[in-house]
């Protein structure tokens, strides 16, 4: 051991560690990484060593064969990536979507008004904008595509400018980009799925019925929502609604109000502390380390008790979600195979066609800022809302171009919005437009790309200009 702390191995190691804890802490971390898993992504569909296996792995079938047929159904690679691990995330911003309404920026008329009227101009005009260029053309579908924001790189860009950015905007942006996803699961929700099986819808819907009365009658146990979880995911899937809405349903269910009071919490914290205390006192060291270890579970049991559910698996998940589910989501789905420079020609159009690239880089770069903005202005203007705190209009106006930064969402509707049969896998059937998929993707990747660096860049200026 001595040897070791000579050569400092064991305080480089601590030093190491520790920041790679305050990487994964940091709120730009997940974006980073994201950011490498598209490069990965790219270079592993295009570079020809590894073009054929990329794709071989991602349309490869998983499940039980089960009387000759495959469970789930027509399951691979890339469908349990979106369709499975995916349902992990929407979870995730479901538990944000609740906690936001139960205590945080959309929890009061007064608060939730700004953002929610944001968000919706942020959706209606990049639509409008993708509609007006691609009308009765074969891409029309997609109008969903530059609706979305991506909330993890638009506040990771935030975090990154600092305090040039008012916190009253941080919290905007933040209730904005939540009410967004919210307006992003209605749409996929309503417009991205096939014709739903009714019988199985009604049992899902029946089996979250229960869980509702289940969590009425102060039931807390974690296993027993996890278990009907599952259940309604299978048979979201099988009922052509969206299975990842089945995380968003669930997220709604889970108890926020924690099992035990404060109060009771303090009581109990003070005696088991008192009992840590005491086993130092018992001469047998034996029996003393386990009454010690008893009372340290019982502590961590307390603990988590008085802590909501739905509070403690946000902050289980999240890290899990931000640098696991989202870099696997990326480096399948951000492979685009770019068999010309034309791929990148995004201002392209056709009678036929259309321009999903035109559609999908101006709804996001010009659609979200001026959509975020001018609503915001009317709902100030009509006495609906107060303007952020110490917040210009300019300043507003560049962290809304943040908002245009679609990734995760847009790639997401990208693949649905030109899979006419969603029962088929889209890379295996001529039902998929897999050019305007592919099409689709780079524009995504430009378009975010444009709006993360013109918005900085506008925010970095603003700051200057209002310091002088």
């Amino acid at each position: 051991m001595s040897l070791f702390n000579k050569f400092g191995f064991i305080k480089r190691s601590h030093i190491l560690s520790q920041r790679g804890q305050n990487f994964l802490q940091a709120p730009w971390a997940g974006g980073i990484v994201l950011v490498v898993c598209v490069i990965i992504a790219m270079l592993l569909a295009n570079l020809p060593a590894t073009a054929e296996l990329y794709h071989h792995l991602l349309h490869m079938e998983l499940g039980l064969w089960v009387d000759g047929e495959l469970f789930p159904n027509k399951m691979t690679l890339e469908k349990f990536i979106n369709d499975g691990l995916m349902v992990i995330f929407f979870f995730t911003v479901g538990l944000e979507i609740r906690r936001e309404i139960s205590h945080g920026q959309l929890s009061t008329p007064k608060k939730a008004i700004l953002p929610i009227f944001a968000a919706l101009g942020g959706m209606l005009l990049p639509a409008l904008i993708f509609i007006s260029l691609n009308h009765s053309t074969e891409v029309s579908n997609g109008w969903g595509i530059p609706t979305a924001t991506d909330i993890a790189f638009a506040i990771g860009i935030m975090s990154l400018l600092g305090n040039r950015v008012p916190i009253s905007l941080k919290v905007f942006l933040t209730a904005l980009a939540v009410a967004d996803d919210l307006g992003a699961i209605f749409v996929i929700a309503m417009f991205y799925g096939e014709t739903p099986n009714l019988l199985l819808l009604g049992i899902a819907l029946a089996i979250m019925v229960g869980i509702y009365f289940m969590r009425k009658l102060g039931e807390f146990r974690m296993l027993y929502y996890l278990i009907p979880a599952c259940v309604v995911w299978i048979l979201f899937y099988y009922s052509g609604v969206h299975a990842t809405i089945s995380g968003v349903a669930m997220a709604m269910l889970i108890p926020t109000k924690p099992r035990y009071s404060l109060s009771y919490y303090l009581h109990k914290a003070d005696m088991l502390e008192k009992g840590i205390a005491n086993a130092a006192n018992i001469e047998n060291k034996e029996e003393a380390e386990e009454t010690r270890l008893y009372y340290i579970r019982r502590m961590r049991q307390i603990s988590n008790g008085a802590e909501g559910m739905s509070h403690r698996m946000e902050h289980l998940l999240m890290p899990y979600v931000n640098f696991v589910i989202m870099p696997i989501f990326a480096l399948a789905n951000a492979g685009v195979r770019i068999d010309s420079l034309a791929y990148f020609n995004i201002f392209e159009y056709s009678e036929v066609a259309g321009s999903i690239g035109m559609g999908i880089f101006f709804g996001l770069v010009l659609g979200k800022p001026v959509g975020i903005a001018l609503f915001s202005y009317l709902a100030v203007k009509l006495g609906l809302a107060d303007k952020p705190t110490g917040a210009t209009w300019k300043m507003l106006i560049a962290v809304a171009c943040l908002g245009g930064i679609g990734f995760t969402m847009s790639i997401f509707v990208d693949n649905l919005a030109f899979c006419t049969d969603t029962d088929i896998v889209c890379a295996e059937t001529a039902a998929c437009n897999l050019v305007a998929i592919s099409k689709g993707k780079i524009a995504i990747l430009i378009a975010s790309t444009t709006a993360a660096i013109l918005g900085s860049l506008l925010i970095i200026m603003e700051a200057k200009r209002e310091k002088k």
